[in-house]
């Protein structure tokens, strides 16, 4: 990227999400604040052999929230989610979904239970950008963003650099993954899974809760397109190359993303008032983090995962936990990371264990992700 693309400024500040907890965006909001979480204890053969926790939309939810959206023809869990998510949103943008309005479709496995169900619809990502493209009227080719973890964010760094580029003028981002039987039986297999709601940064922590979910987010270089405006002030991508499924043992990828951020944002990690970590609360990610965060100086800015809310969520993880965060710090606030007890890092860290008012104008959100990738994105709010 060259100077001149950089003096192009990018904003975002809307919006939506649906998940476990909540069919908006202000239901999910409201129920963090009030100390809930979408992961319980279910039961379904389809998915597991015996009981296990997770984050699960009932889909009885999502029928009647699709029943009330016009879209004619028929549409796959997945696809329910994602078009009731993009609906919340659209009235606000509807105008802008022009030819220079472009699509970022963020997922790792998209409708991968067609696959288990020999159905007819496809499973392949590009099909299922294209059909959600030309459901709502997006006018350009859509984007794939699939790369594992770290999609989500990465989308929202994508959308930030085309806009730059002078190739887009706006973004439709939106990401979903589904709490599948393929995905839940991987990370098993990898004795990654917790037998309890996930506990990042705790010294009990033992591994991840899966979730589903779908958010969405605009993002365009106009600022007055946003009530609550956010400019997306720096960004780095940097694969460590470590591990196929094991992170850097000094955090390389994740430290270098963080500094690229940085220094493109041109400021000093002493500015950054909160941390959206990705915390997945396995042994090696969590410690990976922290050395990551020391090595940036950030050990005591507040950092909070909210995987305990929603579980990870895969592809659509980076993407709903920046608008969560985003709408905390509209407020002031920065959310409580549930379910920590007791340090269990070897290096100090901020882990924020209540709702925190904090004067919140620089928002760090983090994602890392299996094959060595991570990304770091640092959003600054606009006054």
């Amino acid at each position: 990227m060259n100077n001149s693309q950089r003096h192009i400024s990018v904003f975002t500040g809307g919006g939506e999400c649906f998940t476990p907890m909540g069919i908006s965006l202000s239901e999910n909001v409201e129920g963090i604040k009030k100390g809930e979480s979408g992961i319980h204890l279910h039961s379904d053969s389809n998915l597991a052999e015996t009981e296990f926790q997770g984050a699960i939309i009932y889909k009885t939810v999502l029928d009647k929230e699709f029943s009330q959206i016009a879209y004619q023809g028929e549409f796959t869990t997945l696809e329910k989610m994602l078009l009731v998510t993009i609906h919340r949103l659209l009235p606000t943008f509807q105008t802008k979904l022009n030819k220079r309005c472009g699509l970022i479709l963020s997922t790792t496995k998209g409708n991968i239970e067609s696959l288990e169900n020999d159905s007819s619809v496809s499973y392949y990502l590009q099909d299922l950008a294209q059909k959600i493209a030309a459901t709502i009227g997006i006018q350009s080719p859509p984007i794939v963003l699939s790369n594992a973890c770290v999609s989500g964010i990465m989308a929202i760094s994508v959308a930030k650099r085309l806009i730059q580029a002078g190739t887009y003028d706006h973004f439709l981002v939106i990401g979903g993954d589904l709490f599948s039987r393929f995905v839940f039986s991987g990370f098993q297999a990898f004795q990654a899974v917790s037998s309890q709601p996930c506990k990042p940064y705790d010294k009990n922590r033992d591994g991840i809760t899966l979730g589903e979910a779908a958010a969405v987010m605009f993002i365009s270089k106009e600022q007055k397109n946003f009530a609550h405006p956010y400019e997306i002030v720096g960004d780095g991508s940097v694969n460590d190359a470590n591990h196929i499924s094991g992170p850097s043992r000094t955090g390389e990828g994740l430290y270098q993303s963080i500094q690229s951020a940085l220094i493109e944002a041109n400021i000093d990690a002493s500015l950054i008032d909160c941390i959206s970590s990705h915390g997945t609360a396995t042994m090696y990610n969590d410690e990976m983090e922290a050395q990551a965060f020391n090595r940036s100086n950030l050990q005591e800015t507040p950092v909070t995962s909210l995987k305990p809310c929603f579980g990870h969520t895969l592809g659509a993880a980076g993407l709903l936990e920046t608008v969560i965060s985003l709408r905390f710090a509209d407020e002031n606030l920065v959310p409580p990371n549930f379910n920590f007890q007791e340090h269990g890092l070897t290096l100090p860290l901020n882990v924020n264990m209540h709702l925190l008012p904090k004067e919140t104008n620089y928002i760090l959100k983090t994602a890392s992700g299996f094959g060595g990738s991570n990304t770091a994105v640092i959003f600054k709010k606009v006054k």
